[in-house]
């Protein structure tokens, strides 16, 4: 089942599901994060408390992307209270973008990227039921930083760049007792800039600052072992960029169980009614093919799993160059 949401005309979200190509209303007023909590807290399988609220009106999900109305599928009423984070070099394949940007001037060293990626094709994947190794792991911001499918993904007036990341993401709500509590799996951009990350390494943190689409529609169920999908840019009428991506586990260096472990094991990511939106890292990038997108560029991101394409056009911010300092106020 696909699960998806998008914003009535009084301006409640309105949660939709899918089996197939039709989609109808879910018979509810509740939003999916009101569901997922319900579910969290009693133990019921989302999938069959949907169907036992039952569905009404087929929904023309297609028609609501184009007018801008698809929400991001899993929100906080409180934004502070929706957690963007993710993991890197946890895809066969990963490394070698990320070693060629940071690449040591002798030849023999290896990279931190390399060694990093490395320990995952080592460790990642335990077979004793024991954690594995840890990954790469980074914090990209609150709610206030996921944008809707169709909207927008700004890159700030300071930025040296901004590209897409095409990944699965695994949604999360906090249950009551503290438990974390998988919603679902759906696609996602996380956008970074990647010409401030290949200045030095330690920059990454500050490359992931930046906005995220997800969805538009959650998988709900486990994931495919093995997920194919296309990234690709589209500037006016031309697609500039085209390429495949692999995801799932059969092409990733880490289970996500794993990845799931070294996230949730710190009790800062465990507190009851959270959400938790984490990306688990790709292996392509147009960046590594030169491609240096602009203002209006769409990113469009596809898995055939996870129902419709996720689009964001790209918007740079104006702003002054150089970066003018943040003066702040004392009290």
């Amino acid at each position: 089942m696909l699960l998806s949401q998008y914003r009535t005309d009084s301006g409640r979200p309105q949660v939709v599901a899918r089996e197939g190509t039709e989609a109808y209303d879910v018979r509810t007023e509740a939003s999916l994060y009101d569901l997922a909590m319900h579910c969290a807290k009693s133990g019921e399988g989302l999938q069959a408390h949907v169907l036992s609220l039952g569905l009404g009106e087929a929904v023309d999900l297609n028609r609501l992307y184009a007018e801008g109305r698809l929400l991001p599928p899993l929100t906080h009423p409180d934004p502070a209270h929706l957690h963007l984070t993710g993991t890197g070099l946890t895809h066969l394949g990963s490394a070698s973008t990320r070693a060629a940007m940071h690449a040591s001037t002798k030849p023999e060293d290896e990279t931190d990227s390399m060694k990093m990626f490395r320990m995952g094709i080592e460790g990642g994947k335990p077979a004793n039921g024991h954690a594995g190794v840890q990954p790469e792991w980074f914090y990209k911001g609150t709610g206030h930083a996921l944008v809707a499918p169709g909207a927008p993904l700004q890159s700030p007036a300071f930025a040296e760049d901004g590209g897409e990341e095409p990944e699965l993401a695994g949604l999360y709500v906090i249950a009551p007792d503290g438990t974390p509590v998988r919603v679902g799996f759906a696609v996602a951009n996380e956008f970074s800039d990647h010409v401030t990350e290949r200045q030095n390494y330690l920059y990454l943190a500050h490359s992931k600052l930046r906005p995220c689409s997800v969805g538009p529609e959650i998988l709900v169920g486990e994931l495919p072992d093995s997920v194919e999908g296309t990234s690709r840019i589209r500037r006016g009428n031309e697609v500039i960029f085209e390429k495949p991506f692999l995801s799932g586990e059969a092409n990733m260096s880490h289970t996500i169980a794993n990845l799931e472990h070294h996230h949730f094991k710190y009790q800062l990511f465990c507190q009851p009614g959270d959400v938790h939106v984490h990306m688990f890292g790709t292996a392509t990038l147009s960046f590594a093919e030169g491609i240096s997108p602009q203002d209006g560029d769409v990113f469009e991101i596809e898995a055939a799993p996870f129902g419709l394409p996720l689009r964001n056009p790209l918007a740079f911010q104006p702003g002054p160059k150089p970066e003018p300092r943040t003066e702040i106020r004392a009290m």
